[in-house]
């Protein structure tokens, strides 16, 4: 059977899944979405998710048309109906369809789309030996003009920012913020480790609050391991014993040079492989 999404209350195969042209979402990027991660049937911390896709509507006053209860059944339901245990669902609440113009009181009808589908967003041998990561040119937006937090469907920064690694051969890119301080890559958050304390650019750094990077620091405060938010700058990145990135797509996935530079000895470090295995512990319980 293909694959079925869900939009506005009914499910079409992925080939006559369609909105409208006009809707404000393609337009101009108007919504927002979560990226989320099944495991043997569960949602990892589906309620997290949703209350951080609720969070970013109301910050951009947009009204999602269906409840928070009713949404969680939209995602459960639709990886029963595709069959899938162990995937990845993409959650988007676009504007709805309006005129050309940019007022979102001409828009209405906003859409409610739910995608499940497998991902694999780097290849087993990455997650085995490593990446190698840039930083990128273009910065991440001000948190004074769009706040990072809001996980809105318009992602061209991010892009931008992505094809510059592509460009250099990497996969990942690391972003700074105005202030020149690290803030994340283009779709993961990012943790040093120096000398067996866990490190990660706190949230007024301009990064998205990551799910998974929650349940990394839960994880490590739970096995003792130091942990700081703070300000973080290149330098340290380049000194650091160990880099990880974290998203719910990436999960966990080791670092071991930035801008040339090898990270550490060059290898996964042994506490980004004792964080992975418990992360997988858990998310498979």
């Amino acid at each position: 059977m293909a694959l079925q999404i869900y939009i506005s209350g009914k499910y079409y195969d992925k080939e006559n899944a369609k909105i409208s042209v006009y809707d404000h979402g393609l337009l101009y990027g108007d919504g927002v979405f979560e990226g989320m991660r099944s495991y043997s049937g569960k949602v990892f911390r589906l309620e997290e998710h949703l209350d951080r896709l609720w969070d970013s509507a109301k910050a951009i006053w947009l009204q999602i048309p269906i409840s928070k209860q009713e949404m969680g059944t939209v995602v459960n339901k639709t990886l029963e109906i595709n069959g899938i245990r162990d995937g990845y669902i993409r959650l988007i609440v676009t504007r709805g369809a309006g005129s050309l113009g940019l007022d979102p009181n001409r828009t209405s009808d906003p859409q409610v789309i739910c995608i499940t589908d497998h991902i694999a967003l780097y290849p087993p041998e990455f997650y085995e030996k490593g990446l190698e990561i840039i930083t990128a040119s273009t910065i991440r937006n001000h948190s004074a003009a769009l706040s990072p937090r809001i996980k809105s469907l318009n992602y061209l920064n991010n892009i931008m920012a992505k094809i510059e690694g592509l460009q250099a051969g990497c996969v990942e890119a690391l972003m700074l913020n105005a202030k020149g301080e690290v803030a994340e890559c283009t779709g993961d958050n990012i943790f040093l480790v120096k000398k067996g304390k866990l490190m990660t650019p706190s949230l007024d750094s301009g990064i998205l609050d990551g799910i998974t990077r929650g349940a990394v620091l839960d994880i490590a405060r739970e096995a003792g391991i130091e942990v700081a938010e703070m300000a973080l700058t290149k330098h340290d990145v380049y000194i650091a014993d160990e880099v990880f990135l974290t998203g719910s797509a990436a999960e966990i996935i080791p670092v071991v040079k930035v801008d040339s530079r090898p990270i550490g000895d060059g290898t996964v470090g042994p506490i980004t492989l004792k964080l992975t295995k418990r992360f997988h512990q858990i998310t498979r319980e």
